[in-house]
């Protein structure tokens, strides 16, 4: 057993380096949590502005490489279907709201679950957030496979961290040695559709996360990960930031869409709420979906206007479950 000054001195140091990553410049001291230092350090980050409100950037992130030919084809933007060739990807309201939630996070090197219904770009949002953070923080990226076992875990778990993906997912104990070592670097662990991991895998990651020295962010993501979630009580105790993405609002749809794609410019606002509210109900990927049909429609027809009768046709496309 320590002795009492022992346990004092080690509560007084891990009290004193605190859990949070180190946001001022290169130069500068390490940066807390007292709320005006804190405000500043998000705001370098670009994360919010200058008198601390969300700050939302338009586009894709400017260095997300672009396949040959993706421009002309417009199948993907920053890894995530458009549909439709010159669609962009739009920073909305919501996908703000994430960058300020997962940059708490992030600054206190805690545990975030984002979710929400599908196709309400809640990984889009995610992926922006962690663009914004500095490039000197390692970002490590993990896809939770359908219906993973342990091993499937740490062999996405370590080729994310860039550890060998061979023989050492079988080997529980190395395994996780390697993934310990490797969470001692600050950064953060971004895990998507993590509603597939089951109250055992999920245990797997709050041991990974509450070994000593561990200073990595842990960035849950996934349509009904938050029930995932709690059903791991070990777990869900120590999510310091739940964040859920929502619609569009109906105000949003039509200078969103003017954003996302120019076929869009000279809609009438009352046909794009009237579809909204048969149709898309406010869900991004759904009006992606719209957005392609009228595209090869005009493509088809060029003088064609952008209508109530061709928006109704390409809600038509989408069947019964849009």
């Amino acid at each position: 057993m320590p002795s009492l000054p022992t346990l004092h001195r080690v509560i007084k140091r891990d009290l004193g380096a605190g859990r949070v990553l180190e946001v001022a410049r290169p130069a500068g001291a390490r940066v807390g949590l007292e709320p005006s230092r804190y405000d500043r350090a998000l705001a370098e980050w670009g994360l919010v502005d200058g008198e601390g409100g969300p700050l939302v950037v338009d586009g894709p992130p400017a260095d997300v490489p672009v396949p040959e030919g993706a421009a002309d084809a417009g199948v993907r933007g920053g890894g995530v279907r458009l549909y439709v060739p010159g669609a962009r990807l739009v920073s909305t309201r919501q996908v703000a709201a994430v960058a300020e939630a997962v940059g708490h996070t992030v600054a206190a090197r805690g545990m975030c679950c984002v979710y929400g219904d599908t196709g309400l770009g809640k990984t889009v949002a995610v992926e922006q957030a962690l663009h914004l953070l500095p490039g000197r923080v390692p970002v490590w990226r993990a896809v939770a496979g359908v219906a993973p076992g342990l091993p499937q875990l740490r062999a996405s778990l370590c080729e994310a961290l860039g550890l060998p993906s061979g023989a050492l997912p079988h080997r529980a104990g190395p395994a996780s040695q390697a993934l310990t070592r490797a969470l001692a670097e600050p950064g953060v662990l971004f895990v998507d559709d993590a509603q597939r991991l089951t109250p055992p895998l999920l245990d797997y990651l709050r041991q990974l996360w509450d070994a000593p020295g561990c200073a990595a962010a842990l960035v849950l993501c996934g349509a009904g990960c938050e029930r995932a979630l709690a059903r791991a009580s070990a777990l869900r105790s120590r999510v310091l930031t739940w964040h859920q993405v929502g619609r569009l609002e109906p105000s949003q749809v039509p200078q969103t869409l003017t954003l996302f794609h120019p076929v869009w410019a000279q809609a009438n606002p009352e046909d794009l709420a009237r579809a909204d509210e048969q149709m898309a109900r406010g869900n991004f990927r759904t009006w992606a979906k719209i957005t392609s049909h009228v595209y090869a429609a005009r493509e088809r027809g060029p003088a064609r206007r952008v209508d109530r009768e061709l928006i109704e046709h390409a809600c038509a496309r989408l069947g019964p479950y849009p």
